[in-house]
């Protein structure tokens, strides 16, 4: 196994945390009936359009490095470490910070549903605390796949699927992890609540943990980006073409085929020239990259905290109120992490960090 830092992944990891903060703004502001968002009149066509395209496979693509990180790092600390750094990690703020802060992004949920009309006094503060978590759903399967993953690796002791997956060529990353990823789009899905996906997601934890973790395939996937570049385009344009527009988040959209090529060509895509061109640190990316998960951890409260009171109590054109809910987002979001990795009982809770350390680690 490579001991050295992958920085690439790192930074891809950082840019799409990224993504999925801008995506939050555009799908509270959708137009194409997603559910949770607020009801407006008129949404940004382009802000939709950005949000069907990076949907099918941004998630796929964080549960994909995750698993990546699972390998590296259950190898290197053991079981029982592992599991006990996950579980500060990933637990402590998706279970403990919904009661401390999390809880105001139920509240404001049960506010827009017209809740507190008919919810007795003494529920609200319980009710928003279980319905708080908002997108720490990822955190919730990170630690379940993990402990798949230890499971896994005592039952296959002689490590025989990710050696037979460090022998297959190309074949296994252009057929065969494709087809999976489409058969599992359509199991273990739960109903209404689509980011629940547990089997696709699953999947894609597994294929970073035994498939992705590896050297040589990681060398596979550069020097076939030409090749998933051209099946990216082709899968993007044809899944344009047929879903553009209406909502992204239907199972009619999710379990298509096209759906699932498009999403895992691009998430080749993506670690192929991440590999090739991400390679490397500057401030800035190492900034980022210590803070990203507290960065995915806070964002959704900020732009609740934020997008409520743009959205009900100020008349304003939607691409400025989009533009405005952004950028304080943005610039909030990294201010109150600033804020709660200084205060040590707030940092654990809220954050999952020990002794003022402020990094995931990747690759080991």
């Amino acid at each position: 196994m490579n001991e050295k830092r992958k920085l690439y992944l790192d930074n891809i990891r950082t840019i799409t945390v990224i993504i999925v903060m801008v995506y939050h703004v555009f799908y509270l502001f959708n137009g194409v009936g997603v559910l949770g968002g607020f009801t407006v009149e008129k949404s940004l066509i382009l802000g939709d359009a950005f949000s069907t395209l990076v949907y099918p496979w941004f998630m796929i693509l964080l549960f994909c490095i995750s698993g990546i990180a699972a390998r590296f790092s259950l190898k290197k600390r053991g079981t029982k470490k592992f599991l006990k750094e996950r579980a500060i990690k990933l637990l402590l703020p998706s279970t403990l910070g919904c009661f401390v802060l999390f809880w105001i992004v139920g509240y404001i949920n049960i506010k827009i549903g017209g809740g507190l009309d008919y919810i007795p006094g003494f529920l609200i503060y319980p009710i928003s605390v279980l319905s708080g978590s908002g997108p720490l759903w990822f955190a919730h399967l990170v630690f379940v796949y993990s402990a798949v993953i230890v499971l896994l690796s005592k039952i296959d002791k002689g490590d025989k699927f990710y050696n037979w997956f460090e022998k297959t060529g190309n074949f296994a990353l252009l057929v065969i992890v494709p087809l999976l990823l489409w058969g599992s789009s359509h199991i273990l899905n739960m109903p209404v609540i689509t980011v629940y996906r547990f089997g696709i997601y699953l999947l894609s934890f597994l294929v970073g943990y035994f498939v992705l973790s590896q050297e040589n395939v990681l060398e596979k996937i550069e020097k076939i980006l030409p090749i998933s570049l051209i099946l990216t385009a082709i899968f993007l344009t044809a899944y344009m073409l047929l879903f553009n527009g209406t909502n992204y988040t239907e199972d009619r959209v999710l379990h298509h085929i096209i759906t699932n090529l498009y999403a895992w060509f691009t998430v080749l895509s993506i670690l192929g020239a991440g590999r090739k061109y991400l390679d490397f640190k500057t401030p800035i990316t190492a900034y980022l990259n210590r803070n990203s998960y507290g960065l995915y951890v806070l964002h959704y409260l900020v732009l609740m905290c934020v997008a409520y009171p743009l959205n009900f109590y100020l008349d304003l054109p939607i691409a400025m109120l989009v533009i405005i809910t952004l950028v304080l987002e943005l610039l909030l979001t990294v201010l109150l992490n600033e804020i709660i990795k200084r205060i040590p009982i707030l940092r654990l809770i809220l954050l999952g960090i020990k002794r003022g350390k402020n990094e995931i680690q990747v690759n080991n």
